[in-house]
């Protein structure tokens, strides 16, 4: 589900050239081939850095310090188009995330990610639109190797409302060279609640989404 992209290498990259890093220097620390971190920067104007203690005092790079100041820009743009979501816009939201992320096959409600705030959205929506039994609930993690499962476990269990005594048996993963390396500290979660009534439901609810019509003439 996302968890083994490169989105975030490529956002890093772009990050690290904008503060003048070389394309070697970028491809060495995330793990990724020269190629690829040409293919993500090369709309991005390359200033060489200066040697750390002279970087500190002249502070962050401008390029860098715009990109922040629009992000917050666009966050708050996002927060005053969408306002407070009442229930039917949560209903949707809610199964428009279903639909990308969680499992189309039938029996379960399977939903993963590494994402804690979309993990806390979908479990609160799961138990507002559907008559849940929590002893059914249950969470597998998936953590590489040499990152700490109990910290891991006890962070979700924090965020989906399960206990750790209902978390299935996690999956180690054995980090691959030249893939990952900037790991989830921890990893990702998979969410199940097996019922076949509920799981229908909530494809009845996708299908319903995908086939609305948002606006006249569509």
């Amino acid at each position: 589900m996302g968890y083994r992209g490169k989105v975030v290498e490529k956002e890093r990259a772009r990050e690290l050239r904008g503060e003048g890093f070389t394309m070697l220097e970028i491809a060495t620390q995330l793990g990724v081939s020269k190629s690829s971190v040409h293919l993500w920067t090369r709309d991005i104007e390359f200033a060489p850095r200066e040697r750390r203690s002279t970087a500190r005092k002249r502070g962050p790079h401008p390029q860098h310090l715009a990109r922040l100041a629009e992000i917050e820009s666009l966050d708050k743009e996002g927060i005053a188009r969408l306002g407070v979501l009442n229930t039917q816009a949560f209903l949707a939201a809610g199964a428009a995330l279903y639909a990308g992320e969680g499992s189309k096959s039938e029996g379960a409600v399977d939903f993963a990610n590494s994402d804690a705030t979309m993990v806390r959205f979908f479990c609160a929506w799961l138990r507002t639109f559907f008559e849940i039994d929590e002893r059914r609930m249950r969470v597998i993690v998936y953590l590489h190797q040499g990152l700490d499962l109990d910290v891991a476990q006890a962070f979700w269990s924090n965020v989906t409302g399960v206990p750790v005594e209902q978390f299935g048996k996690s999956y180690r993963a054995v980090p691959v060279e030249g893939i990952r390396h900037n790991k989830h500290v921890h990893g990702c979660a998979y969410v199940r609640y097996s019922c076949t009534r509920t799981h229908r439901a909530i494809m009845g609810l996708v299908r319903a989404l995908l086939s609305s019509k948002p606006f006249p003439g569509w």
